[in-house]
């Protein structure tokens, strides 16, 4: 397996493989493929299309939750939840060579996503989200920082409520990336939603480090 292309500022997160396959050749550098509710022979379907869309456009792609899928058909990453990381064959993961992250709500959750030695951790939410119940409330910026702190030199993605007025304050906070789903999904021109993210992080790229 070659080298994977990184985690990249701006991180959306598609249900499906129509979606990823409308956003793609926007310019988008990540995406991650979070399938739900999808039979077995629809997951390999569709993530081998997202490996072949991504590796196309030069765009990193990331599994959500099913990771012999992944390393069968050749992915470089994978994200896990807190419930399916304690499932999962960490051993086969790192052995495939696939990259991994993992998703945290609070400090406990923190000390089991390290102790997987993960390639990236997520928080969330920061802010309120729509998306779906949450028995967390908002983490907010001290959280981003604190995580920050305690990951090191690990990409730490901040997740829940992020708009592109929120971002430059997540990303100064500590974040390393921003991971976005609501935002435009659920806007009347999500392709012209991406686009205002991509000029937005170009012009905060120069200030992330």
């Amino acid at each position: 397996m070659s080298e994977p292309i990184g985690l990249d500022i701006f991180y959306p997160i598609v249900p499906d493989v129509r979606w990823l396959a409308r956003i793609a050749p926007l310019g988008v550098r990540c995406i991650q493929l979070r399938l739900k509710d999808a039979s077995p022979k629809e997951v390999r379907r569709q993530i081998s299309a997202s490996v072949e869309i991504t590796r196309e456009h030069c765009c990193q792609l990331i599994v959500n939750d099913y990771w012999a899928e992944a390393i069968d058909i050749g992915a470089d990453y994978i994200h896990l939840g807190q419930e399916d990381l304690a499932e999962a064959d960490l051993a086969a993961i790192k052995k495939g060579g696939l990259r991994l992250g993992i998703s945290t709500h609070d400090k406990a959750e923190l000390d089991i996503a390290l102790a997987a030695e993960p390639d990236y951790v997520a928080l969330g939410p920061i802010y309120e989200t729509k998306l779906k119940a949450m028995k967390w409330e908002p983490q907010g910026l001290e959280r981003v920082t604190e995580w920050k702190s305690r990951i090191g030199r690990r990409p730490l993605v901040a997740i829940g409520g992020i708009t592109p007025v929120l971002a430059a304050d997540v990303l100064a906070a500590g974040a390393d990336s921003v991971a976005v789903i609501t935002d435009f999904l659920t806007h009347p021109d999500p392709e012209e939603r991406i686009r205002e993210w991509l000029v937005l992080i170009d012009g905060l790229r120069g200030r992330v480090s």
